[in-house]
């Protein structure tokens, strides 16, 4: 019999602000968001909480969140004193396993099927966890405790700031049955106004369609969205590897092929691409690259070794969008990493 995984992931709460926070104590009164604005443009990392009540979140452009809250505190991120703290947290993780994934400075998986410790509770674990970065960093994490890194991650954002909760796999399927579909992976706002469209809003709804329906309805996602709204997820806590790319993907909700209309939404995706990057810690890239899927579903890609900027993914779209002037239905943002063997690699930011 195959032995059930006992999986944890840990998110520190809006990391960068709340070490700013911790750092400077007045901040915890006041809307405060991570990030600047150079000649009208930029893009907030992250947000406190008192920020998120006004609509402030991460991603955003920063003169859009300064509408939405007039006296938000913005504050210049501190790459490297976020990159130390993290290191720290990391070796809190390593003595309880070494099968990590990292997600970013913030994030990670953590497989302790195999830990020794705490009588192999992965609950006492994940609290124990949570209680020793606070202990060293004065920091507050959310964890998941599961049997897969889906459920894992859904746990780790019931309950936050510093939540822990466990979802056990006896009866999993019907004890999910309320869950919103933007818990699942890859649902974003575009996918979850598709699915409320055919009258799917929670995994139960999900549930009571056939495979076959999902994929006629979504293509390959739909086996995606058929597993894990059943709480299937087969995926492994992989620790080896750096990451390759990185890259943001937009499902228009209805095609488009006006230029305008589709900058519009080429700015959209720079900005999350941008506030992604920003967790990769200092990591230098090779290429940037371009993704557009047409209104039949084929898709093509253009990538060029030039500087990343609005400007020059503007105009890679271009440059590939005349050779096919056709209605668009996703368009897509992204950057390959360099890694030992390459040459000639650029500083991202």
């Amino acid at each position: 019999m195959e032995k059930i995984k006992k999986i944890i992931h840990v998110d520190m709460d809006y990391f960068y602000a709340q070490v700013e926070e911790r750092d400077r104590p007045e901040l915890k009164t006041v809307p405060v968001g991570i990030g600047g604005m150079t000649n009208g443009r930029g893009v907030l990392c992250t947000s406190n909480y008192i920020a998120r009540e006004y609509g402030v979140r991460a991603a955003m452009p920063t003169a859009k969140a300064i509408k939405l809250c007039p006296k938000l505190v913005l504050v210049s991120p501190n790459f490297q004193k976020y990159k130390k703290i993290s290191q720290d947290i990391f070796k809190i993780y390593e003595q309880y396993s070494t099968k990590i994934q990292k997600l970013s400075l913030d994030e990670a998986y953590i497989d302790v099927t195999d830990c020794s410790k705490l009588n192999n509770d992965a609950n006492a674990i994940a609290r124990e966890i949570k209680e020793r970065i606070y202990n060293d960093t004065k920091l507050t994490a959310s964890a998941g405790v599961s049997f897969n890194k889906l459920l894992a991650k859904i746990g780790s954002d019931l309950f936050k700031p510093d939540g822990l909760a466990i979802l056990r796999p006896d009866n999993i399927s019907n004890k999910i049955t309320h869950f919103p579909v933007s818990r699942i992976n890859g649902v974003g706002k575009v996918t979850r106004k598709r699915l409320e469209a055919k009258g799917i809003f929670t995994f139960g709804d999900i549930q009571k369609h056939s495979k076959l329906d999902l994929i006629n309805m979504f293509g390959d996602y739909g086996v995606t969205l058929y597993n894990y709204s059943r709480g299937v997820d087969q995926r492994e806590v992989s620790s080896g590897g750096a990451r390759k790319s990185l890259s943001v993907e937009h499902t228009f909700s209805e095609d488009y092929s006006d230029i305008k209309t589709l900058k519009e939404n080429l700015l959209s995706v720079f900005y999350e691409l941008e506030s992604r990057l920003k967790k990769e810690e200092n990591k230098t890239y090779k290429n940037i690259f371009v993704k557009i899927k047409y209104t039949d579903f084929q898709a093509t890609t253009i990538e060029s070794q030039i500087e990343f900027s609005l400007e020059n993914f503007e105009k890679l779209f271009m440059n590939r969008f005349s050779q096919r002037v056709d209605k668009v239905r996703l368009v897509g943002l992204g950057v390959k990493f360099f890694n030992q063997d390459d040459h000639g690699q650029l500083s991202l930011f």
